[in-house]
């Protein structure tokens, strides 16, 4: 099967949507803690949708098969490294919460998202220089600059780090422009030297999806090599990088269901009365001195399960488009990492603009966003171009 960049930047683009929209069914479910949702919605991203699609789309449903034939030829090393990576990058996402915290919602996701961008798609070509990584890295960062294509992708990767510079600085703007009381409530721990320490170890360690895919490469060539088109190759080695993702976020969400006290949640019908202030939008405010009635306490079961189980799928379909992506990309497949973060920026802000989170902002701040959004579809389009003139 011959690459193709340009069908590869399109998947690109799917998997941006779904990962930029992922969090919008959360906002259906009522009255859970944030830990009980985000586990539920996990066991699909990083259990569920993972297992089923891996057998679904290999030649006679035999991913499993060829995993076990690799666990008996091979032992356990070719599972080891993508796992790992896979617990870096599920470490990466539990931090970013904390970026958030101490840099505001935009600066801090400019910030992390920067730092990924660079790491999860210069690192793997630049220790090539050093260490044969044999080829699930085909391209040193030496070999990639000598070539027309090369050249031209990396221009597409710094135009893209231009753009994510360029939303960042229009979100802080936008903050900058918030009520005092708005601004307080949202960066009240604001500290800049913590925030960058945070933010850095976040964007290294969230880098980590991209190394787990590249050393999942071996499993990738062995389901091609067991029939399956290449296109779909590559997404059953989403099963052992996403349980080292799980592993993480369980090991994370089970200490704040201990600590909080919200583990009876998944299963109950009704919050109890101590922790009716989880979800206080969700609850119709008492009288003064007068507890929440039994009605203002019911746990949507069955609507909280769904929506927390469609969050999780569409969490799930950015790396599903990923690989098909990736597939396409040709020697230049190191620029998907670059790929996937602009198309986040890029339809994650558009949500937020469907959301009116930048109603009344100045012209400036919309200017600002506007070019940081074009600045990244032009990347993209160069990425594309430059895959495309060595293909």
């Amino acid at each position: 099967m011959h690459s193709n960049p340009i069908l590869g930047v399109v998947f690109h683009w799917l998997g941006g949507l779904a990962s930029g929209s992922f969090y919008v069914p959360y906002k259906g479910v009522k009255k859970w803690a944030w830990e009980v949702y985000w586990l539920v919605g996990g066991v699909f991203s990083w259990i569920v949708c993972p297992a089923f699609f891996a057998w679904l789309i290999t030649k006679d449903h035999n991913a499993f098969g060829i995993l076990r034939e690799i666990w008996q030829n091979e032992g356990i090393a070719p599972f080891v490294w993508p796992y790992v990576f896979g617990m870096m990058w599920g470490c990466g996402g539990l931090t970013f919460g904390l970026t958030m915290r101490y840099l505001g919602m935009s600066l801090g996701m400019g910030v992390a998202l920067g730092y990924c961008t660079v790491f999860g798609t210069l690192l793997p070509p630049l220790l090539k220089i050093f260490v044969d990584l044999g080829p699930a890295v085909p391209k040193s960062l030496v070999d990639i600059v000598q070539t027309r294509g090369g050249i031209v992708t990396m221009v597409g990767i710094a135009v893209t780090v231009l753009g994510i510079f360029i939303a960042a600085k229009a979100g802080l703007t936008k903050e900058r422009e918030m009520p005092e009381a708005e601004k307080k409530k949202a960066i009240a721990e604001f500290d800049f030297k913590k925030g960058i320490l945070v933010a850095t170890f976040s964007g290294v360690m969230s880098a980590g999806m991209a190394f787990a895919i590249t050393a999942g490469n071996p499993i990738a060539q062995a389901i091609e090599a067991g029939g399956t088109d290449k296109l779909w190759a590559g997404i059953p080695r989403l099963v052992v990088i996403l349980l080292g993702g799980f592993t993480t976020n369980f090991i994370w969400c089970v200490y704040l269901n201990i600590k909080n006290k919200t583990g009876y949640q998944y299963l109950a019908s009704h919050l109890r009365s101590g922790h009716a202030n989880l979800a206080p939008q969700n609850l119709a405010q008492p009288a003064a001195g007068r507890a929440p009635s039994a009605d203002a306490l019911r746990i949507p079961r069955a609507s909280n399960f769904f929506f927390s189980a469609l969050a999780g799928a569409t969490w799930y379909f950015q790396f599903f488009f990923y690989n098909m992506g990736e597939s396409q990309m040709g020697e230049y497949g190191f620029a998907s990492w670059t790929l996937h973060m602009a198309s986040i920026i890029i339809f994650s802000t558009l949500w937020g603009v469907y959301f009116k989170e930048w109603s009344g902002v100045s012209a400036k701040a919309r200017r600002l966003i506007t070019a940081g959004i074009a600045t990244l579809i032009i990347s993209t389009v160069v990425i594309g171009l430059g895959t495309w003139l060595d293909t």
